[in-house]
């Protein structure tokens, strides 16, 4: 395969890398702070602060090429128009990218907020109404319930042989609670404590046993949505 060496970067991660020099050939490989991987930026940071900032800003697009071409406000349209071509943007791959500071995850659920008033009689009505009306979770919840469908799928589901080395099952006798209980892990740096694997072991650990040992994904998924409307 002959590769783009123009195309070839190096992204350190790391505070304390040397950042040594690599070469293609002959050809020395520039460094770059930022890349993207199948639509997802990466910098060096490790922080997914740029992913955040372009998926609202596309989000944010979208959202006003709806408001500039659509005279219909009501309930049916702008929604059926939201959940097609804004939160899909939103939420792509969201449990690699998630939000680690709160500043990125409001300005996230600014986009909803912004989407939700553009409906016929909810312009002033509280965020909190317009969503139960609206029928939506925040897309705090929803990310919290993406990660718990992500877990189910890799513990019990279709997915339980990848899931067999990106978790490590909590040692026998402490299970009580439900039936696939997570080891959670320690570490001393906080970035590590957003990643997927990590951040979604205390919520799985916590789910009633009833919802943990749903038969198949789709139960799983009704009684979860049941377990985080009385919960969060």
């Amino acid at each position: 395969m002959q590769f783009n060496k123009e195309k070839c970067k190096v992204l350190y991660l790391g505070r304390k890398n040397v950042q040594h020099t690599y070469s293609l050939g002959n050809d020395l490989l520039g460094g770059t702070e930022v890349e993207k991987d199948l639509g997802v930026l990466v910098d060096s940071k490790m922080n997914m602060s740029r992913q955040c900032d372009k998926a609202i800003k596309k989000a944010n697009g979208t959202l006003s090429c709806i408001s500039r071409c659509m005279t219909n406000r009501s309930k049916e349209v702008i929604l059926l128009l939201y959940r097609a071509l804004v939160r899909l943007q939103l939420e792509y791959c969201v449990q690699f990218w998630a939000p680690q500071f709160k500043r990125d995850a409001d300005n996230l659920e600014r986009v909803q907020r912004r989407a939700t008033r553009m409906v016929k009689d909810l312009q002033t009505k509280p965020y909190e109404e317009r969503l139960e009306n609206l029928d939506l979770f925040s897309l705090r919840k929803r990310r919290l319930r993406g990660d718990l469908v992500a877990a189910y799928k890799f513990i019990t589901g279709a997915q339980k042989g990848v899931g067999e080395y990106l978790f490590t099952k909590a040692p026998p006798g402490v299970t009580r609670k439900n039936g696939h209980k997570l080891a959670d892990s320690r570490f001393r740096l906080d970035i590590r404590k957003n990643f997927f694997t990590v951040r979604v072991a205390k919520v799985w650990n916590g789910l009633p046993r009833e919802v943990v040992l749903s038969p198949t994904l789709g139960v799983f998924k009704r009684r979860l949505d049941e377990h985080l409307a009385g919960v969060i």
